[in-house]
């Protein structure tokens, strides 16, 4: 007798027979048979008895098929075959139509989900194919009918759900101390220990590509000037040990000689050691400045995934102030400045400067000449972005400045805004720890369903409710795809486990990640706040004090409800203000479907990212950093504040030494800057000028202006989906 029946979703729900009765009604409907209540009731009654006490629904299908074969409506049989089978086109025909517009290379929002990714490529239609085919099966089998609930209302988004069944964690910080000083094993070949700067630049770029094929997100190196210098002081002894060979001297004192800077200078003048030394330094910058250049260079042509997407690669510096350090800094910079191949900027890595007082940001400070430099090349370049180190939230009680591992007390960021730093399973540092996965919450849609109600108290009351149980449903997705996730072996993941991850060197091949991956986050993002508020209160937060209380009084819940959820599940769970890209205008799309156009919150082709006042609100720098600064704090999964400049940036760096000011006043965790910058596609030819038409270089016409999509950089928007396209459109400049 069937008790329970197995859904295709491998749901379980109890047995009704209504449901075979109605449909043998519908197949004589259509074979245009005068209904049989009595043979519908006995078929019924036979395959409610005769069943299992549990069956799937294909077999109870195939039980009423063959009643009916034997009933005198062999016609019925036939057309509830012909049904089933329409049925089961029918599921498969989304499939089909994703399928067809990915194979003829269509411009959409599925095949620009990612602008980074080229989806017209053959890798890049192999990794649409496997990506829209195993998140229906992700929906199916490994989400639980409350989550699945949530993404079907569109409340809730769950990140690279297409990596999902791989069990694949996003992003890590990269100790690459550890690779580089007892190497590593990639697929079929290993690494030896590097032992000069171009070794060691070849081996950050293969750490960083490595791991990107053993994760879902991006790949950062927190502390890029203090792993590298220890090889420019061996490329120095190597060249000094050159100049002793060909003079036939002795000149082992100057090994471990006190410099005070690598810089090249002429050799007029200089006799003996001292031109020796000289030498030496000449020859070790040349050779920096070539590391240098070719580790940008790889990180913009070596391919990752299938061969389809360059690594998405980030690189923080800036507060080494060791000669070593200050010269990979200074030849990194100055490779960024004059681009890549023909003059064109580079778009990975993202750079990130560290803004530190006393050491890398004031007049005095050891690096504050490199920081001058540091917002030339932004002003031209677009990086470095700022992290500040002197934001309250960012800093370590054990960092010192005497400390030559300083850096492991330093907040490091993703170029996206990912942060990782507090800790409640292991020290606090972003080093070899990176986000587990996260999702986002739809706030806007949550606040449309109050709108109805007239009184403010009450409509504030309803959208909290509504938002808790959000954040719990959210807090329990993200905890579930934990417990998928820890199940996953070392072996699977031979670098990330051996190398990276903190902890993670004490594992056997066939031991579970469950042990160690605790130590990274588990983002709970929300996107909208201003449509959110324009939907509660009537305005945004950027141009109403009482949108800007509510806003903080919505992040700050979530925030406390982030730190509940620690406790309860213990994770290290953080708020995460979501850097929305192929999620810009998905969630608008639906809203505007189910509620019409409304005016501020569903009427244009995207919601505004996380907490930022909208692209198109026209303010200050100042008014804006105001606004967004009190965010940061309560967003420790990530953030990001941006300018917009005007003009050309280029011959301005002190525009973008004015923005990072703001950072210091305003306790601003991480900073952009966005200003024009045109680019030829054609020869690479860049410039500044306002709507440039035709190339003045090679006269071609195809001109792509160059711009951040959230906090990286995409090379031309023809691969930006449409909702990110029309939030470009609406960006107005901040002055």
């Amino acid at each position: 007798m069937i008790q329970t029946v197995l859904k295709r979703d491998g749901r379980q729900v109890g047995y009704n027979e209504e449901k075979i009765k109605a449909a043998i009604r519908k197949a004589m409907i259509a074979a245009e048979v005068n209904d049989d209540e009595a043979l519908i009731q006995r078929i019924a009654d036979r395959i409610g008895m005769r069943g299992k006490s549990q069956m799937t629904v294909e077999a109870i299908q195939d039980m009423v098929e063959n009643e009916l074969m034997k009933s005198p409506y062999k016609q019925v049989a036939r057309t509830y075959i012909k049904y089933r089978h329409s049925r089961n086109v029918a599921r498969k025909a989304g499939t089909a139509n994703v399928f067809k517009e990915i194979i003829n290379a269509k411009n959409n929002d599925i095949t620009r989900e990612n602008a980074n990714m080229n989806a017209d490529t053959p890798a890049g239609m192999m990794m649409k194919f496997a990506s829209e085919t195993t998140k229906p099966f992700v929906d199916d089998y490994l989400l639980s009918e409350e989550v699945r609930e949530a993404v079907a209302d569109n409340v809730l988004h769950i990140h690279d759900k297409d990596y999902y069944p791989t069990k694949s964690l996003t992003c890590v910080q990269h100790p690459l101390n550890k690779v580089l000083e007892n190497g590593f094993v990639a697929g079929h070949g290993e690494s030896r220990p590097a032992k000069r700067i171009e070794t060691a630049s070849v081996i950050a770029c293969i750490s960083m590509e490595t791991a990107q094929n053993e994760m879902h997100g991006g790949q950062a190196i927190p502390a890029f000037d203090f792993y590298l210098a220890p090889f420019v002081r061996k490329s120095y002894i190597e060249e000094v040990k050159n100049v002793a060979a060909l003079t036939g001297s002795d000149l082992s004192s100057l090994y471990d000689a006190e410099i005070d800077d690598f810089i090249e200078k002429p050799l007029d003048f200089l006799t003996g050691e001292q031109r020796a030394k000289q030498h030496a330094i000449n020859r070790t910058v040349s050779r920096v400045h070539q590391a240098m250049e070719a580790f940008i260079h790889n990180m913009n042509t070596i391919h990752s995934r299938g061969g389809n997407q360059v690594v998405f690669s980030s690189i923080n510096y800036g507060t080494d102030t060791s000669a070593e350090g200050r010269c990979i800094i200074r030849e990194l910079l100055r490779s960024t400045y004059e681009g890549v191949g023909n003059g064109s900027t580079a778009i990975f890595p993202i750079q990130i400067w560290k803004k530190k007082r006393g050491v890398s940001y004031l007049p005095g400070d050891r690096n504050y000449d490199l920081y001058q430099y540091a917002c030339k090349v932004t002003a031209r370049r677009f990086f470095p972005n700022f992290v500040n180190l002197d934001a309250t939230f960012n800093q370590h009680e054990l960092w010192r400045a005497d400390d030559p591992e300083r850096y492991n007390y330093e907040i490091a960021t993703m170029g996206c805004r990912t942060r990782v730093f507090e800790n409640r399973f292991g020290p606090k540092t972003s080093i070899g720890r990176g986000n587990i996965s996260f999702s986002t919450i739809n706030i806007v849609r949550l606040a449309i369903e109050c709108m109805g109600v007239k009184n403010k108290e009450d409509r504030e009351n309803l959208f909290f409710a509504k938002l808790d149980k959000a954040l719990e449903v959210t807090a329990k997705q993200l905890h579930e795809r934990f417990q998928f996730q820890k199940t996953a072996m070392v072996k699977q993941f031979p670098l990330l486990m051996a190398q990276l991850w903190n902890g993670a060197a004490e594992l056997k091949p066939n031991d579970t990640i469950e042990s160690v991956i605790n130590q990274g986050t588990l983002g709970i993002g929300f996107i909208g706040l201003a449509e959110c508020l324009i939907a509660l209160v009537g305005k945004h937060h950027g141009e109403s004090e009482e949108a800007q209380k509510l806003g903080l009084k919505i992040v700050t819940y979530m925030r406390d409800r982030a730190l509940s959820f620690s406790e309860q599940y213990q994770h290290n769970y953080s708020i995460l203000a979501t850097p929305a890209e192929g999620l810009s205008g998905k969630f608008t799309k639906r809203d505007r479907k189910d509620f019409g156009e409304i005016p501020g919150v569903t009427d244009k082709a995207y919601y505004t990212n996380s907490n930022h006042v909208p692209v198109y609100y026209k303010c200050s720098p100042k008014h804006k950093a105001e606004v967004e600064a009190p965010y940061h704090d309560l967003t420790r999964g990530g953030h990001i504040f941006y300018v917009e400049i005007d003009g050309d940036a280029t011959h301005n760096p002190e525009a973008i030494a004015n923005v990072v000011d703001l950072m210091d006043k305003y306790n601003i965790g991480y900073c952009s800057v966005n200003h024009n910058r045109n680019r030829c596609m054609d020869c690479g030819y860049e410039d500044a000028t306002e709507d440039l038409k035709e190339c003045p270089h090679c006269h071609s016409t195809r001109i792509d202006k160059l711009q951040r999509i959230t906090g990286y950089l995409v090379g031309t928007t023809d691969r930006w989906n449409s909702g990110k396209l029309a939030e470009l459109n609406d960006r107005v400049v901040h002055k």
